[in-house]
């Protein structure tokens, strides 16, 4: 399906890892100081890509432009640094999809929305993250995904074309920013998928409902 490709970049949360569970205890921990009663993760896991945005509305209905936003972002930051590695995991089938990219001298790096803050100690902190050919994180670029910025630094720092690339991800965002970028995109259909429309809806490339299927797009070429 894809040909000549030389490097494959993949969103962070949602696409290589599964941090539902402390993004969702650290705002549901908020809300239960406060005297509400706790949500279930099933509420929060949808929305956990999007970060203290996402967390702050299930846990609070609260938007980014509500007054406190700012402050009770922070509160939901420092909260989710405690407790970074606490119950975050890799998504079944990550590990292997990784070990083979390396086995065949394919490159990776990784393109995520979350502050550098919070990618390089998780990136540190998880030994299957080691060996990415760049981190680019949310305020790495002076934009953020869905805008092509972050995707087109991680081909730069590669010392490969963007079209040589392609983008993985479980957001719609990540799509729009790969095409963007004139990178192949494809659908992490095992991610948390924003709660919108699902990912054929996407314009996607191609869909794949296990990290097995990404290395099957490839091999397909």
């Amino acid at each position: 399906m894809f040909r000549d490709i030389d490097a494959v970049l993949f969103d962070l949360d949602g696409t290589l890892i599964d941090s539902a569970p402390d993004l969702g205890a650290a705002a549901d921990a908020m809300r239960i100081e406060r005297g509400l009663p706790s949500l279930p993760l099933d509420q929060y896991r949808p929305m956990a890509g999007a970060g203290a945005r996402g967390m702050l509305g299930i846990a609070f209905g609260m938007a980014p432009e509500h007054p406190d936003f700012p402050t009770m972002r922070e509160e939901f930051f420092v909260r989710y640094e405690r407790r970074m590695t606490a119950d975050t995991r890799v998504f079944d089938g990550v590990a292997a999809m990784l070990a083979a990219l390396r086995a065949r001298g394919q490159r990776w790096g990784i393109v995520t929305n979350k502050s550098a803050r919070f990618t390089d100690p998780l990136v540190r902190l998880m030994p299957v993250l080691g060996g990415a050919g760049a981190v680019v994180s949310g305020d790495t670029t002076p934009h953020s995904k869905p805008h092509p910025a972050p995707l087109l630094e991680a081909a730069r720092r590669m010392g490969i074309a963007p079209e040589r690339c392609i983008y993985v991800g479980d957001d719609e965002r990540d799509i729009i920013a790969g095409r963007a970028a004139g990178m192949g995109t494809v659908a992490a259909a095992w991610g948390y998928l924003g709660g919108g429309a699902g990912p054929d809806a996407w314009g996607a490339h191609a869909v794949a409902k296990s990290p097995a299927e990404v290395l099957q797009c490839l091999e397909a070429a």
